[in-house]
């Protein structure tokens, strides 16, 4: 069964494929252009051009397509292995990998490559996320922990739940934090004015994030995040909220911020208890090349 929706403008002179990316649907601009293209996008009861601008009180008509059918392929993709066991693989994902297939991100992604690396991953979030128990944003690079079995998925997804789990992670932020050490417990939600990002809401999902002052530069501070909680884009909303937001945060970031491979965050550290032997597992990755070498531009100015 198809979705259909139906809305009213109020704005004036934004383009129709940007103003539904933003303000409607979690689906990229590019599916938004092909779904007008079909002629799914009606204003006024006509059908319209991606670039078309939207005037006060257009009436804007979507029927939203049955979502597509993605099938997680095997793909020879090099990724970095940081150990791995019969139950448990821990992955240094880098810069501009997503995690795992969605629309939009049918192929290249972590799971894609998991899948060629090894046929033994648990099953527990389905096909199009097999093995995966936590996830990082694209642009963010580190650390991820992978199941192999489901009991393994199981125990570890516990951990992450009663906080047991230590993920620890590294990020360039905008402005100088003159306090050396803080704690950010502020309720994170969907944005109301934009489904595509999320906020510090009233009614959110409690998440609380620690920060520490690594060091200071002239127009940015370096700090080390400890997660309490795993909301999507905790840290970048977090970060937000008190008007630190993360160094080239493409969402979350003003726009004059230093130019990278997206937002200046890494997983530096994952540790948590082994789901079969019980041993404390502790890894660390260091930061990809472009932070390290935008470290140093900002130590020399």
């Amino acid at each position: 069964m198809q979705d259909h929706y139906s809305f009213t403008n109020e704005g004036l002179n934004e383009r129709i494929d940007k103003f539904i990316t933003d303000k409607i649907t979690d689906a990229s601009r590019s599916q938004i252009q092909s779904w007008i293209k079909a002629g799914l996008v009606t204003v006024n009861d006509s059908s319209v051009k991606a670039n078309y601008k939207l005037q006060p009180e257009d009436k804007i008509e979507i029927t939203i397509p049955e979502p597509e059918v993605i099938d997680a392929k095997p793909e020879d993709i090099n990724i970095e292995i940081i150990y791995e066991d019969q139950d448990v693989v821990v992955v240094n994902k880098p810069q501009g990998m997503v995690v795992h297939p969605s629309i939009g991100h049918s192929s290249g992604t972590l799971v894609n490559a998991l899948l060629y690396h090894t046929k033994d991953l648990s099953g527990i979030n389905g096909k199009i996320r097999p093995g995966i128990v936590h996830r990082i944003d694209k642009d963010t690079s580190g650390l991820l922990m992978v199941a192999k079995n489901d009991v393994a998925h199981e125990k570890l997804s516990e951990q992450l739940k009663d906080k047991k789990a230590q993920r620890e992670y590294i990020a360039l932020v905008h402005g100088l934090i003159h306090h050396d050490k803080g704690t950010i417990d502020a309720p994170i939600g969907r944005d109301s004015g934009n489904r595509k990002k999320y906020a510090v809401v009233d009614n959110g999902k409690p998440s609380v994030t620690h920060f520490e002052v690594i060091e200071r530069f002239n127009k940015f501070t370096l700090i080390k995040l400890i997660l309490e909680t795993g909301r999507t884009h905790q840290i970048r909303v977090h970060m937000n909220y008190i008007e630190h937001p993360l160094a080239g945060d493409p969402i979350y970031g003003p726009r004059k911020t230093i130019k990278g491979n997206g937002q200046f965050l890494h997983a530096e550290t994952l540790g948590f208890t082994h789901p079969t032997t019980g041993k404390e597992m502790k890894f660390s990755s260091a930061i990809p090349e472009i932070f390290k070498e935008i470290l140093e531009i900002l130590r020399k100015q």
